[in-house]
């Protein structure tokens, strides 16, 4: 069964102070994103938009871009960096919220689910239901962003349970190193992932603390996108298998697809 979209805002909650840290090195979809401003300009729309990865990157451009996100603790890191930043203010602007009811009053050129985004709503029904809420504030020539693994590879890899070590970090605020693992369960039928991160972080007395972190995530298909597009009055325009805009296909990387109003 499939966990509440609160679930995601309680995982990032948890593990807010670690994500700077660990994605640090996240930086190949950021040229991508910056293309598709020049495109089609702002107001640009950040869903997930966390301590605001990609909002900070397209701020420092001279794009308007609004943040949204659900975790309370990861829009505070965000906003502090703001604070420290006075040549972004009045580009960057966040706001705490669920996506799903979120009283949008502005209508958007560019709407961006960076990095997994839309694998935080677990069912169908909810899909639709954010889809139909950003497709409501999608300027009329606007675009939503979609970035997903490719489900096919995923669902081709063997399941074996095993914890596997991600990553090594020093966290910046305490000097503490931390290694990252995971250990992750498919449900292919439902097309759910169940991951529990692990951070085991050692401290300057040697001890070493865990904090365990679980999160679901959904996986869809490229057909399966296309027709929850169509309900919700939106159409795909283009397909990509990775950022720099290689052809979708077997053995691809990523799903990026850029949707639109559907013409009449």
């Amino acid at each position: 069964m499939s966990q509440p979209l609160g679930h995601s805002a309680a995982f990032y909650n948890t593990i807010a102070r670690y994500y700077d840290a660990e994605n640090e090195q996240m930086l190949d979809d950021l040229p991508f994103y910056s293309t598709l401003a020049e495109d089609h300009g702002d107001p640009i729309l950040d869903i997930g938009c966390g301590t605001g990865r990609v909002t900070f990157h397209l701020a420092a451009e001279g794009y308007t871009v609004h943040g949204l996100d659900h975790s309370r603790a990861m829009l505070e890191r965000a906003e502090r960096k703001l604070r420290g930043r006075a040549d972004l203010r009045g580009f960057a602007t966040f706001f705490q919220g669920d996506a799903l009811d979120y009283a949008f009053t502005t209508r958007y050129k560019l709407i961006l689910l960076p990095y997994n985004a839309f694998m935080h709503f677990h069912t169908p029904q909810t899909q639709r239901q954010v889809l139909a809420r950003l497709a409501a504030c999608l300027a009329p020539d606007g675009v939503i962003a979609f970035d997903l693994p490719n489900a096919a590879e995923a669902f081709a890899t063997q399941d074996d349970s095993a914890v596997t070590l991600e990553r090594a970090f020093v966290e910046p605020e305490s000097g503490n190193y931390v290694m990252q693992q995971s250990v992750s369960t498919l449900h292919r039928a439902a097309q759910i992932q169940h991951i529990t991160w692990i951070y085991d972080e050692i401290g300057a007395d040697s001890l070493l603390r865990r904090t365990v972190a679980p999160l679901t995530l959904r996986y869809v298909f490229p057909s399966e996108l296309d027709l929850l597009l169509e309900l919700c009055g939106l159409a795909r325009l283009e397909q990509f298998g990775d950022y720099d805009g290689a052809p979708f296909g077997e053995g691809s990387p990523r799903l990026i697809a850029l949707a639109g109003h559907k013409v009449t």
